[in-house]
């Protein structure tokens, strides 16, 4: 079952509160997304542990119910 993105940005809120997060569906068949995430708890982080804070907020739904993340991280 795909995971809507409202459900996605939820879960990302949920570990990274003050996140901006913009997603696009890149299929139109929610299970394939683009998403940009700004959050000040990425600053001094490098892009994989910046990564990993957002896989990680995802609870294990990435490749499950989620197919396909492209992730775009920066610090605020």
């Amino acid at each position: 079952m795909p995971l809507p993105v409202d459900e996605i940005t939820k879960l990302i809120k949920k570990s990274i509160p003050d996140a901006t997060i913009e997603i696009k569906d890149l299929m139109g068949d929610n299970n394939h997304y683009a998403a940009t995430i700004k959050s000040s708890q990425f600053n001094n982080l490098n892009k994989i542990e910046q990564h990993k804070l957002v896989y990680k907020s995802l609870e294990g739904k990435m490749g499950n119910e989620l197919h396909a993340l492209s992730i775009t991280t920066e610090g605020k």
